[in-house]
């Protein structure tokens, strides 16, 4: 049987892929990708998430507002992504967090959608997907008050950060930086993280794995960050494939929906 990859966090709908969204795709699934979620940044986004979940049948959504959206944020868009959670192929709200690096939302108003949309999650019983860049004592602060639970993505956080984050209920997925020379800490935290508890994530079209950087990534290289997770752990490929999608399954609430 062939073994599966499940591509958590991955942005499809991005005008990158304008030109050859449907050959891409078809690559995607003839690759090992057995599902993979499309994840909203803004309301437009979230939109086209749940258009292309509806088109393929291993593709799902998440929809919310992303950190850099927050200074247009209204409370008619947080109306909006509840009724867009109530999609039978919606799994998540997200992503939604904190971005102190680019700082494109005053942090006020990135905190204050923060915790509405956690809030949210909440309401709907959905689990959510975190974005957390240089903002973790902020990140951790505002879940710690919550009781939504979901993924820490894309995870650029210490190994002590992994295990404060592990032992408040959360997955931790990597991306395409776990393959780089330079990702001591997402290795060391990669090594100290339960594998019950790792996803693994393209984000493309970004953050291309190793091998890749620079090029437009897409979800079939998914592979590549098994493959480093893999030898992390010292297990064999198949093994860190089946309990990350396993893992997946689990927190999107799929694994009674084969």
């Amino acid at each position: 049987m062939k073994t599966l990859l499940f591509d958590t966090h991955a942005h499809l709908d991005d005008e990158k892929f304008d030109n050859d969204r449907e050959d891409i795709i078809k690559k995607i699934s003839e690759s090992g990708v057995g599902r993979l979620v499309n994840v909203g940044a803004n309301m437009e986004s979230s939109h086209r998430s749940i258009q292309l979940a509806e088109k393929y049948d291993f593709i799902y959504a998440s929809v919310g507002i992303h950190p850099h959206d927050t200074d247009k944020m209204t409370d008619n868009d947080l109306i909006a992504i509840e009724k867009f959670a109530a999609h039978p192929k919606v799994v998540a709200i997200g992503e939604i967090g904190l971005d102190y690096f680019y700082d494109n939302s005053p942090r006020d108003k990135q905190k204050y959608w923060f915790e509405k949309q956690l809030y949210l999650a909440e309401k709907v019983n959905k689990p959510v997907i975190i974005h957390d860049r240089d903002a973790h004592e902020d990140t951790l602060n505002i879940l710690a008050k919550s009781t939504a639970k979901g993924i820490l993505h894309c995870f650029s956080g210490s190994a002590e950060m992994a295990k404060q984050i592990v032992s408040m209920g959360y997955f931790i997925s990597f991306a395409g930086p776990l393959t780089y020379k330079n990702s001591r800490h997402s290795v060391e935290a990669a090594r100290v993280t339960p594998i019950d508890k790792i996803l693994i994530e393209t984000d493309c079209p970004y953050l291309a794995p190793d091998g890749h950087r620079g090029e437009r990534n897409d979800s079939s290289l998914v592979r590549i960050i098994c493959e480093k997770l893999a030898e992390i752990k010292g297990i064999s490929f198949e093994e860190a494939a089946n309990i990350t999608y396993q893992n997946a399954e689990r927190v999107y609430g799929l694994d009674n929906k084969l």
